[in-house]
């Protein structure tokens, strides 16, 4: 291991308890992914550091995805503590994010906690089909958030149109946890008078901009409150939540992190979509890569933007790059004059140890 490779293991290796060899092996890989900016397992390689024969990493890379068993809780309870999650409430949100390679199926069902502006990714269920998630599956997953990190800290779950179903709102409402979950427009209501009739036609005539509640409702067995807007599209866009229904619909636009998160690993990130790993435990070994590589990106953005110089904003009003890729920008950049930038490199290694004191300069500008 070179210098940066030991600093970065004396950081990880109290967090996530792996063994020498394995650890120093995704530490490389943790490394080349800034560089090469891809998934890909031969791109990874090429930019692994190592005197080996090219093939010789391939085949090191090869084994750790095939071989290594992780503990998805220690990763999750690093991250959660990376963030500084277990301060406050938070909101969940669950999607899924899938495309085909070949004839097969690469379909990542995702539990994430809505954070200033994006998702932190902390379980997640490689379906290894096409189509919805199940009950069962969902149910597997909100399990594992509540068995390493309880019910008190979560302010609400968020979800699309696909996570309906009586069982799966009762189990929700068991562990008291609020829901705010779209409704497909046809979705059967049973109204205040018994009657049932679809979704839609008690929210006809709406305009854009304009909300409409309904209280004391009937949907999937559970009582309760339904809050309807049209989208910018002018799709009908009807929320269902047990909570209070006012700031229903200005809740579940929080769902929209999830989708950024995805982005940052796919095309504007990591370009998950270029690995031609299909196995499903494979595949959760590889989320294990993306989601620390993710965070670090987002850590080192947020830290950036505080610290040295905010991001610009554009004419509209919005920021004229992301946070992540912000992040994702500078540490690819000091990874490739590593040698004499090495003291950025102190710099981003403390984006990984925030309940530790400030050892670094902060003034970067001076460093550069």
């Amino acid at each position: 291991m070179n210098r940066a490779e030991k600093e970065l293991y004396g950081i990880l290796s109290p967090a996530l308890r792996w063994n020498k060899a394995r650890l120093t092996c995704f530490i490389k890989m943790l490394m080349a992914i800034f560089s090469v900016k891809t998934i890909n397992l031969t791109s990874i390689a090429m930019a692994f550091n190592s005197d080996a024969k090219m093939l010789s990493r391939y085949k090191r890379v090869q084994r750790f995805f095939k071989l290594f068993h992780i503990d998805y809780t220690v990763v999750a309870r690093f991250i959660f503590k990376w963030f500084i999650l277990n301060q406050g409430k938070h909101y969940l949100i669950v999607d899924r994010t899938n495309w085909k390679l070949g004839k097969q199926n690469i379909n990542v069902l995702m539990l994430s906690v809505a954070h200033n502006g994006v998702s932190i990714p902390l379980f997640w269920i490689n379906l290894g089909r096409a189509g919805n998630s199940n009950t069962q599956q969902r149910i597997a997953l909100i399990n594992r958030y509540i068995d390493t990190f309880g019910t008190d800290n979560i302010a609400g779950l968020l979800g699309d149109r696909e996570f309906i179903g009586t069982e799966w709102f009762k189990y929700l409402l068991k562990h008291k946890i609020a829901l705010y979950i779209r409704l497909k427009s046809n979705t059967h209501i049973s109204n205040s008078k018994g009657i049932l009739v679809q979704a839609k036609q008690l929210f006809r005539g709406l305009s854009y901009g304009e909300v409409k509640i309904l209280s004391n409702v009937k949907v999937w067995g559970m009582t309760c409150s339904l809050s309807a807007t049209l989208d910018k599209s002018g799709q009908l866009q009807i929320i269902l939540t047990d909570r209070n229904p006012e700031n229903c619909i200005s809740i579940y636009a929080i769902r929209q992190e999830i989708e950024t998160l995805f982005g940052c690993l796919k095309t504007r990130g990591f370009r998950f979509e270029d690995t031609h790993i299909t196995d499903t435990d494979r595949i959760d070994r590889l989320l294990v890569l993306l989601a620390i590589g993710f965070c670090w990106a987002y850590k080192m953005g947020e830290w950036k933007h505080k610290n040295v110089e905010p991001i610009k904003l554009k004419s509209h009003g919005r920021k004229s790059v992301s946070i992540f890729r912000y992040g994702l920008d500078f540490l690819r950049d000091t990874f490739s004059k590593l040698q004499r930038r090495y003291r950025d490199f102190k710099i981003c290694l403390k984006q990984l140890m925030p309940d530790k004191k400030e050892k670094f300069p902060l003034n970067i500008g001076a460093i550069l």
